[in-house]
């Protein structure tokens, strides 16, 4: 087999900038194609023909890499091409629905419009950055939404590195978020007055399994794939999880986990299985159709309805558009905060009542405690003020200094 010539390319000065030409081979289109490339090296900053030695060191690694790309062409795509027909598919094998779908949006939405016609090998730290900032410059995105498109971009180009399709070191890795960027909002945790609450007007089959979540924490999709064999001896057996029908394990090996069911809990369980028809297996909570229950259906379709009630006439706001009087929200009623408040409601009102916290995440099923105390406990305002009039208390009585 004839090998390759190995160019060196040729450097020439053009508008007050330095480049260099040079052959490449790379696929457009899925077919490889020999092309004449001149890429633009830096600005002229000194008097003559000739180029300075910094001019020089950068073509020459410009050409090298082409030398090394042409000998596998196939793996000069564009980012876009690299991201659709080599790294989504490749994830695919190993990551969750609900992940694959989190990193499409992303790609699609926000990388994908700034970044796709580039050439993934020729993509630089500065590019990475320049995509960031015009990312992040609505300024609508919060910084934890932020730091999610920059680690999906490193993990693109790390993955990139190890098959050989990009060959410089990861562009992302010195990038920064724009420090104006909107910090993330304060998350919610329902108060044991709140779950009381609920519990005493969303209708039975609602109020069971809110009480799952608020009771015995389990996240959402769990929620969607829990079985009825799944409870037995005073414990839910968190076995796998269901996202817009996809059944996949738990999110973690610890999510695998056991969960004790308190009295209260129980007793919506038992009366709802009764209503159920007794059964001793299958999905534990049913849509009309015999499917699992997809709960942002049960949230707008009969939780909303029983909590957004007018003060007036006792009628949903949803059935209250032909009423004859403005619509005035029920502040007697909770507020809907999502279903992830209720299982941080477990954590925080577990430690309002003196659980441990490593206790705490035992029963949340973390994989470390630092994700308990920082995501899933919240202090709340009377509990400050309780623990400063301990503090007080404690205290021997101020004199008073003339």
């Amino acid at each position: 087999m004839r090998r390759k010539r190995q160019q060196a390319g040729t450097i020439f000065k053009a508008r007050n900038f330095w480049y260099v030409r040079y052959f490449e081979d790379r696929v457009e289109n899925g077919a490889v194609k020999h092309a004449r490339v001149a890429k633009q090296i830096g600005p002229v900053t000194t008097r003559g023909k000739r180029p300075p030695q910094s001019i020089k060191d950068e073509a020459k690694r410009i050409v090298e890499d082409a030398n090394v790309t042409n000998k596998a062409p196939e793996r000069v795509l564009t980012v876009a091409d690299f991201v659709e027909k080599v790294y989504f598919p490749h994830i695919e094998q190993f990551k969750r629905a609900s992940t694959q779908k989190g990193y499409k949006d992303i790609w699609t939405i926000h990388l994908k419009p700034r970044s796709g016609e580039q050439w993934l090998k020729d993509v630089r730290t500065f590019h990475v950055q320049s995509w960031l900032d015009s990312i992040s410059k609505p300024g609508t995105l919060g910084r934890n939404t932020l730091r999610h498109i920059k680690t999906f971009t490193s993990a693109v180009f790390k993955f990139a590195r190890q098959q050989g399709y990009y060959l410089n070191e990861n562009p992302v890795r010195d990038t920064a978020i724009s420090p104006t960027s909107p910090q993330p909002q304060e998350t919610y945790a329902y108060s044991l007055d709140e779950i009381q609450s609920m519990l005493a007007v969303l209708p039975e089959r609602a109020a069971a399994v809110f009480a799952v979540a608020a009771f015995a924490g389990l996240r959402r999709s769990e929620i969607q794939g829990l079985l009825w064999e799944n409870y037995q001896e005073g414990t839910i057996r968190v076995t796998r999880a269901i996202w817009q029908g996809h059944v996949n394990d738990p999110k973690t090996e610890r999510s695998k986990g056991a969960v004790p069911v308190i009295q209260q809990l129980a007793a919506r369980l038992d009366l709802y299985r009764l209503r159920c028809g007794n059964p001793q297996s299958g999905p534990m909570f049913l849509n009309t159709k015999g499917s699992p229950l997809d709960l942002n259906n049960l949230r707008n379709r009969e939780i909303l309805p029983a909590l957004e009630r007018c003060a007036l006439c006792r009628k949903a706001q949803s059935d209250h558009e032909e009423a004859d009087h403005q619509y005035e929200h029920d502040n007697s009623l909770p507020q809907w905060h999502g279903w992830h408040a209720a299982r941080r409601g477990l954590g925080s009102n577990l430690y309002a009542l003196g659980v441990p916290e490593k206790v705490i995440q035992t029963i949340l099923r973390h994989a470390n405690v630092s994700t308990t105390v920082t995501y899933y406990v919240k202090t709340r305002d009377e509990q400050t003020a309780q623990a400063m009039a301990k503090l007080e208390d404690a205290m021997p009585e101020i004199l008073t200094v003339n």
